[in-house]
């Protein structure tokens, strides 16, 4: 069952943020992952949520999410955009076909 990754992030420093855009694809593309959504400015409809950027990122599966998140080589990343935005990240199952 494929996974999605779903981040909502404002970023505050885009000039240091550069540096984990131009890194991230190749660790996504490592672990099966693909841009779905990428950097797309989301349209609120309902409620009270207000996310200013929205990626999301699939995956073969649950397990392929989950070591793209815990590659100790990415954890650099990580941090340039936990330091560099303020971001909600969620992981989901996708239906079963």
């Amino acid at each position: 069952m494929k996974a999605y990754l779903v981040l909502d992030l404002a970023v505050h420093d885009f000039a240091s943020f550069k540096a984990y855009i131009e890194r991230i694809p190749a660790f996504i593309a490592r672990h099966g992952g693909s841009y779905i959504v990428q950097g797309a400015v989301p349209t609120p409809i309902e409620g009270n949520w207000r996310p200013e950027r929205m990626v999301i990122l699939e995956f073969p599966s649950r397990q392929h999410a989950t070591d793209f998140l815990t590659d100790p080589e990415i954890q650099h990343l990580f941090a340039i955009r936990h330091q560099t935005t303020t971001s909600r990240l969620v992981l989901v199952d996708g239906c079963t076909e």
